[in-house]
């Protein structure tokens, strides 16, 4: 069921596919859009998928989408999904498709997810008539708040779909270009945005008290935080808890009444979780019993581990072996990144899988910092695998049943 390969080993309608996916990454990586702001690339996404005849379906988001691809075959339902959202970072890579908006950046690659899928999607039309069973296309907001896939999921997105199945991607910096990594069971952490409140009297800062000096209790506990998850780990993987933001005071000269930390924490199973939480309260009441100061701790956001079908994930990964080669597929360790496409995981099986994008001289940064930047040839492995191992997944008979090794 697969195309006819092409000169680089992918299915030439990809090839041929190729080009418009990179123009596209390249046009929504000049224009990124935060969270639930994505107005523009809905509209592009929606323009591109309406022009090939596809069924849009009604989400429960204000941004992103969801359209339905009929094959002429029976089969089984496929949801394929792609994240499409920004991150408040500046760009600092100097490209000629960089970031025209100020403190905003594609610095995770959801711009190569969402032409993949649109790429995806192109390919998977012009054979409609003999494809087998239906596609729901899913371009997904929100994915950094973790509340776009929640949103979706309770807003009734996936009603009706009992037996279908999910492929995603992520596209990986730290993995050389041309490279896939498939991993069956759990796969990426389980995360929870943390919020903590610390309140104290404030007061001049040429007068420091020491007991209720909120910028002092909130730097130790910047330091402490390591210790909630000293010890667990998953597979060789450590769990992760770590500061994104800290905001406090208003003038250099004045100690402030109070100061919040945000931040993340990254588990892999239900006894870690348990743990690391109990070590995190703990850590506040020791924190204001020791510093005078009063804590508040709130978890806001939340999302479930990245768990992988292992009968699914053995065949997206012989649909990638048969694309890039054997010994170009990995078998992935888990990775401490969360992603929220296991809101879907949670409630279809399915395979989330990895491209490696990584420029071969090593210039293409982290995830979510400024230097961020990926090698487009991750574009043409990322959409074959993703036909191929959707076209697996949808086909009918018995296949490799979901939960099988």
């Amino acid at each position: 069921m697969t195309s006819p390969a092409g000169p680089n080993g992918t299915p030439a309608a990809v090839d041929a596919a190729f080009d418009e996916m990179v123009d596209t990454r390249r046009a929504l990586h000049a224009h990124p859009e935060l969270g639930f702001e994505e107005h523009v690339t809905t509209t592009l996404i929606r323009d591109r998928l309406g022009a090939l005849g596809l069924t849009e379906r009604p989400v429960a988001t204000p941004t992103g989408g969801a359209f339905v691809l009929e094959g002429g075959r029976p089969g089984r339902t496929v949801v394929l999904r792609a994240d499409i959202d920004a991150l408040a970072v500046h760009e600092q890579v100097d490209v000629g498709f960089r970031s025209t908006v100020d403190g905003h950046m594609h610095a995770c690659g959801h711009d190569a997810h969402t032409a993949v899928l649109l790429g995806a999607a192109r390919v998977l039309t012009a054979r409609a008539e003999e494809l087998p069973g239906r596609y729901l296309f899913v371009f997904q907001p929100g994915e950094e708040s973790l509340m776009g896939a929640r949103t979706m999921v309770e807003g009734g997105l996936l009603e009706g779909l009992e037996g279908a199945r999910v492929i995603g991607h992520h596209v990986a910096s730290t993995l050389p270009v041309g490279l896939v990594g498939v991993r069956g069971g759990i796969t990426m952490s389980e995360v929870h945005s943390l919020r903590i409140t610390l309140r104290g009297a404030g007061g001049h800062g040429a007068m420091p008290t020491g007991s209720g000096d909120v910028v002092r209790a909130i730097a130790r506990l910047v330091d402490d935080l390591g210790g909630v998850v000293a010890g667990l780990g998953y597979e060789g993987t450590d769990c992760v808890c770590t500061a994104g933001r800290l905001r406090a005071g208003s003038a250099p000269n004045v100690i402030p009444d109070h100061a919040v930390l945000e931040g993340t924490l990254r588990t892999f199973t239900a006894d870690q979780r348990t743990e690391a939480l109990g070590r995190l309260r703990a850590l506040c009441d020791t924190l204001a019993a020791d510093q005078g100061v009063t804590v508040e701790l709130e978890l806001p956001g939340h999302a479930p581990a990245v768990v992988n079908d292992p009968g699914l994930s053995a065949l997206v990964a012989a649909a990638a072996r048969a694309r890039v080669g054997h010994e170009r597929v990995l078998a992935m360790p888990p990775v401490a990144p969360s992603d929220d496409v296991s809101e879907f995981l949670d409630r279809l099986p399915g395979c989330y899988f990895f491209v490696g994008g990584g420029h071969p001289d090593g210039s293409s940064g982290v995830h979510h910092a400024p230097t961020f930047a990926i090698d487009e040839e991750a574009l043409r492995v990322a959409c074959a695998v993703t036909v191929d191992g959707a076209l697996a997944m949808a086909a009918p008979g018995p296949g490799p049943a979901p939960g099988a090794s």
